[in-house]
């Protein structure tokens, strides 16, 4: 009996932990608006004490012009990576590969375009 008891906890924490993913949306907020903004234009409140104005992810000319895999590496690396600003972290110890790939995605959504 014990050992049906362990396996039911043990998938019913499984379950939570799977229903505890982050969204892109979420991760967004926790990471990226501090600087980029709720709405990513890139007026988030530590952007007037910065040297460098963080991008606008809501400007769909600006955002078509890098592809997804420098976006990636830009979140995974930060900005130097892609030879932008020393302010862009590197997020690649914090989030998984496939949680960076739906944050390229959720900004493609935020700027309205779509790149490959």
């Amino acid at each position: 009996m014990p050992t049906k008891l362990f396996l039911l906890l043990l998938l019913t924490a499984f379950s939570v932990q799977t229903q505890a993913k982050e969204t892109p949306a979420d991760n967004y907020k926790a990471y990226c608006v501090q600087c980029h903004g709720n709405e990513g234009t890139g007026k988030g409140v530590n952007s007037r004490d910065m040297s460098v104005v963080p991008r606008d992810h809501t400007d769909a000319k600006s955002m078509s012009g890098r592809s997804d895999e420098t976006l990636f590496k830009a979140i995974k690396e930060g900005g130097p990576s892609i030879d932008k600003s020393i302010l862009m972290p590197p997020w690649g110890s914090t989030l998984s590969d496939e949680e960076i790939k739906d944050l390229v995605q959720h900004l493609r959504m935020l700027c309205k375009c779509k790149f490959g």
